[in-house]
């Protein structure tokens, strides 16, 4: 069965539009290859980005986000913006079983009402919210990536994975892909949480025909000439599985623009293991594009002038990528347009 990415328009949606409710509104999309699930939180502010998350392989927009956007500091975020949690297909709690032969989409899109958004991806997840921005670079005014690689797999990784197929589970192979190898042999609570709800899970089928789909990725070709138009923060946990990967992936971007984050002590899920220092980077980040100015800072803004060496560490010279301290430059609101957008995921 083949795993090459597709890209599908969508169908029937129903409507999400900015300013219908500050609660939480649940959303099906109809697609020729699958539902979508979508969660909306908030009304948010029509003058601002919505906050878009797709998830990583294995995971659900739950699993996945919920840690990090229902920590206490990211409430401040949280309630001045929109923010849209996609499902990949058939990923959601309660999807329906996928028929044999099904070709998986890794790539879908979607109409929303939101001028642009800033796009917060983790792994399968940041590839797909990447590949989209290349493409449409005018719908996206930031992008936070975490465990990215924006490379297909060589053949020695298409080796080692024939391998891994022989001798390792699913639910193995994925909780590698997610975690470290050092949380892996810990077998901490979070990798029993994780590998009791993947190895259950009734979706199994759709998570494999999920996980094959991103196997089969195709390279991103991001170069100096050819990288994003936005500001971007690269995060990766320190010994996590995408660590040189995310390294190489700063190298090619435009240092003026970009911040790397490699977190200490994090593992292969900062967003599950370190929510706090990952919550007050984002506003550094937001407060860089020219959102929440006046928000208030904690840890991070203290100890500014301070060592980071403790709560994490930025790779490379400020010659190569900015700190978060520094923001992008500009901050001015680009023009709200008045077509619908397209967001992919």
């Amino acid at each position: 069965m083949t795993t090459e990415m597709q890209e599908i328009a969508i169908t029937e949606e129903k409507p999400l539009l900015p300013g219908q409710s500050d609660t939480v509104k649940e959303h099906r999309v109809e697609t020729p290859l699958g539902v979508l699930h979508v969660m909306v939180h908030g009304a948010g502010n029509v003058r601002r980005p919505a906050i878009l998350t797709f998830h990583d392989v294995g995971m659900d927009s739950k699993s996945c986000f919920s840690t990090l956007f229902k920590f206490e500091e990211m409430q401040e975020i949280v309630k001045n913006f929109t923010v849209v949690h996609v499902d990949a297909p058939g990923q959601e709690d309660g999807a329906a079983i996928y028929p044999a032969g099904y070709v998986p989409l890794l790539i879908t899109f979607l109409w929303f009402s939101f001028r642009t958004i800033i796009g917060v991806g983790v792994g399968a997840g940041a590839y797909i919210l990447s590949k989209f921005t290349l493409s449409n670079p005018e719908a996206v005014e930031g992008l936070v990536l975490i465990n990215v690689d924006t490379n297909s797999r060589g053949w020695m990784d298409w080796a080692a994975q024939k391998l891994s197929n022989l001798t390792s589970s699913l639910t193995d192979q994925i909780l590698s892909h997610l975690f470290s190898q050092e949380e892996m042999s810990a077998n901490t609570e979070l990798i029993q949480t994780h590998r009791e709800r993947v190895s259950k899970a009734p979706n199994l089928i759709n998570i494999e025909l999920f996980w094959k789909s991103y196997q089969g990725r195709r390279d991103l070709d991001i170069e100096r000439n050819n990288t994003f138009k936005c500001p971007v923060m690269l995060v990766v946990g320190d010994q996590a599985p995408y660590e040189e990967a995310a390294v190489e992936c700063n190298s090619k971007l435009d240092p003026t623009t970009t911040s790397f984050l490699k977190m200490a002590d994090a593992g292969g899920m900062p967003q599950l293991t370190q929510p706090s220092k990952l919550t007050e980077a984002f506003k550094y980040f937001i407060q860089g594009m020219g959102y929440m100015a006046s928000s208030c800072m904690t840890r991070l803004s203290r100890s500014r002038t301070t060592s980071l060496s403790s709560s994490y560490s930025m790779e490379g010279s400020r010659s190569r990528s900015r700190t978060l301290s520094q923001g992008s430059q500009g901050g001015q609101l680009p023009p709200s347009p008045s077509h619908t957008m397209e967001v992919s995921c």
